[in-house]
């Protein structure tokens, strides 16, 4: 196996890490990266393989489960009843319980109200050269998912905070600063929804909240514990991934002087996916001594599944650094797959296939007031600013 080293703080890799992962797929399907100490899937077909493997999982095996520092209590408390870092039976549970809830039908029924607050958002847009990122990108997600649970809107800038904490967990540039404010905003969003799911058991609505209360199977309901985390898991990773889809899809878009349209809107999005998606690296542990790819893996061993790398494989996109919303639909990987497939792909793509075309329609002369860079916090991949004039 080929070993490589690349910083993932490194300033040109945080801004352009595609040039690397060209070397790591022409290392193979297995690329040991010494940085993190662990093989990396690169090609298509390794990520997708393993994205699907049952003897490779989420869960660290019992056997080697870390000590917690008492710090990161309250966060990991939070993360012990996720279902992104769980496996069956307990996985299987949770999904199923939650699926219950985040109906189809539920989510394509918030099209008209998405396409409300797009509109709203751009009326509330300052004349002059605006950033569309915290005016536009970062409000359309986490107002959505607030709307959605139930929470008024006015909390939408604390649970902006809360999750933005949160989620600096996974990034390389993670320290203690980073790891004590995390673990301070898992404690304050527990608390807060702990009470929030009090008061809806006495008073319930038609939200996802109390949905999720009265998700059940053969009699079997979600503990307290567990629909906090789901709630805290549906906000963190849905309002993440799609901040950054947004921003680095209108980047690509405008780089290039391309326009959306409610026709196109469909097959932007999948193209923005592919090419430039929000996270670049998910994580697996080996359950078994597994021979895959030319390497043994042992119980207990990690592979970094590199989704970015995956989607720009030349064996399986023609021109795969070219943007080319035309291509026939991709097959790309940006919403990992199996198990662990993202229970909130729907509602990402609704929200884009809605947002993109309001925004082109509503700001038509609208162009990148200068380039755009990319935010040190790999292994997620989105901007620092998307600053347009009109």
């Amino acid at each position: 196996m080929q070993h490589v080293r690349q910083s993932p703080t490194d300033p040109a890799f945080v801004q352009n890490p595609y040039p690397f992962y060209d070397t790591l797929r022409a290392g193979g399907d297995l690329v040991w990266w010494e940085d993190y100490a662990m093989p990396c899937a690169a090609t298509h077909r390794a990520v997708h393989a393993l994205l699907r493997d049952r003897r490779f999982g989420r869960e660290v095996p019992a056997e080697l489960a870390p000590d917690i520092p008492a710090h990161l209590a309250p966060f990991y408390r939070i993360e012990a009843h996720s279902m992104l870092e769980l496996q069956p039976p307990r996985h299987t549970r949770l999904r199923g319980l939650v699926l219950r809830a985040f109906t189809s039908r539920r989510i394509a029924a918030l099209g008209p109200e998405i396409a409300t607050l797009c509109h709203r958002l751009i009326d509330d847009l300052p004349e002059g050269p605006v950033d569309l990122l915290p005016a536009f990108c970062q409000q359309l997600p986490v107002i959505v998912i607030a709307d959605l649970l139930g929470v008024p809107r006015n909390m939408a800038p604390q649970l902006l905070a809360w999750s933005n904490a949160m989620v600096a967990m996974y990034q390389a540039r993670r320290d203690r600063a980073v790891e004590d404010a995390a673990a301070r905003a898992a404690g304050d969003f527990a608390a807060f929804l702990t009470d929030y799911i009090d008061r809806r058991r006495g008073a319930p609505r038609d939200d996802l909240i109390t949905h999720l209360i009265a998700a059940s199977e053969d009699g079997d309901r979600l503990s307290t514990e567990e629909l906090i985390t789901t709630c805290i898991l549906l906000l963190n990773a849905g309002h993440e991934a799609t901040v950054h889809t947004l921003g680095n899809g209108l980047k690509a878009l405008l780089e290039r002087g391309l326009t959306v349209t409610e026709d196109s809107a469909e097959a932007v999005t999948e193209e923005v996916l592919r090419f430039d998606p929000p996270l670049h690296m998910f994580t697996r542990y080996a359950y078994e001594e597994v021979e895959l790819f030319g390497n043994r893996f042992r119980r207990g061993d990690r592979v970094a599944l590199l989704l970015a790398s995956a989607n720009r494989d030349g064996a399986v996109f023609g021109a795969p650094d070219r943007f080319d919303p035309q291509r026939a639909r991709p097959n790309h990987v940006s919403f990992g797959g199996g198990l662990h497939f993202c229970v909130g792909a729907p509602l990402a793509r609704l929200e884009l296939q809605i947002a993109l075309p309001i925004l082109f329609a509503r700001l038509p002369g609208m162009r990148l007031a200068d380039l755009p860079q990319h935010a040190n916090s790999y292994h997620f991949h989105g901007l620092e600013a998307l600053c347009i004039d009109r």
